[in-house]
């Protein structure tokens, strides 16, 4: 496989897994697009990349996850820059431990840990199917196994943290698996990815963390698994020649792992589906009847 002429985008790049993927995916010698909220710290993480790599093929980009306009924006942007992506890592993500709303009316954790990424897949599929073999990768996690879906998600509804991280995981897992169907017998995969309990900035970047969430979890950090480690599983789901084809799966660090009946439901995929193209106020044409239109 020649990764050097790979194109891969990576979201969420400037810290945790995100920041490990990038020097990883960097050192590779991949065309690589970085998608963060913060201009200031991708450009550090570029000019460090570069320093490292020697890999000047790194292109940065902005967007604010948390809100709807700002990634319609970004796809206009991408589009007229690039014509093919080979690799897309759905990887950016939040905890808030308090209820939060968007710019758009939505609960910030649904909205940025899954509409999100709906909406990123969708705006940039068509050019996924413009590569030869196109892989999709959302970083997930074992917090779906007590979601459920929800269509309350303009609502407090009782919210606590780890609801809206249930409901968002739980819902990005089942998007994985209707997308899979959506693409079957096409040139593009995409697949769940579990990286473990991995140290990253999350309870830091919550805005609502208190300083014993965060000394607890400073005291947890040294136990828990290196980003790097969880880089080379993404690296691994990205370019093995092994699983070419592969799709539809969930990943447990590099091996399958066979998720809960639930996320396979397929009346709850079509309502998501349905829910998320009504907060996204986008529908993609290149689905007809929940199949895409093969021309």
């Amino acid at each position: 496989m020649d990764i050097q002429n790979k194109i891969c985008l990576l979201t969420g790049p400037t810290s945790g897994i995100g920041k490990a993927a990038a020097e990883k995916f960097a050192g590779a010698g991949c065309n690589l697009i970085l998608v963060a909220r913060n201009r200031h710290r991708v450009e550090k993480l570029a000019d460090e990349l570069i320093r490292k790599t020697g890999n000047e093929k790194i292109k940065l980009f902005t967007a604010d996850f948390s809100s709807i306009k700002e990634i319609k924006e970004l796809s206009d942007l991408i589009h007229s820059a690039y014509s093919r992506i080979d690799v897309l890592i759905n990887n950016a993500g939040a905890y808030f431990s308090k209820f939060h709303k968007t710019v758009d009316g939505i609960e910030a954790s649904f909205q940025v840990n899954y509409l999100s990424r709906f909406l990123v897949t969708n705006l940039f599929l068509d050019l996924l199917l413009k590569s030869v073999s196109g892989r999709i990768i959302n970083v997930s996690g074992q917090h779906y196994r007590k979601g459920k879906f929800d269509i309350l998600v303009r609502e407090n509804n009782n919210y606590t943290g780890m609801m809206g991280a249930r409901r968002a995981k739980f819902a990005d897992m089942v998007f994985v698996f209707e997308l899979a169907r959506r693409l079957e017998g096409t040139n593009v995969t995409i697949n769940a990815v579990h990286p473990g309990s991995v140290s990253t900035c999350i309870v830091n970047n919550d805005p609502d963390a208190t300083v014993n969430m965060k000394l607890l979890y400073s005291l947890c950090r040294p136990f828990l698994r290196g980003a790097h480690k969880a880089a080379e599983d993404l690296y691994y789901i990205a370019f093995s020649e092994k699983l070419d084809n592969i799709t539809g799966k969930y990943f447990y660090k590099d091996r399958f792992k066979e998720p809960l009946a639930s996320v396979y439901n397929r009346e709850t995929a079509l309502k998501l589906w349905d829910l998320s193209e009504e907060l996204t106020d986008y529908r993609n044409t290149l689905f007809k009847n929940n199949k895409l239109i093969m021309e």
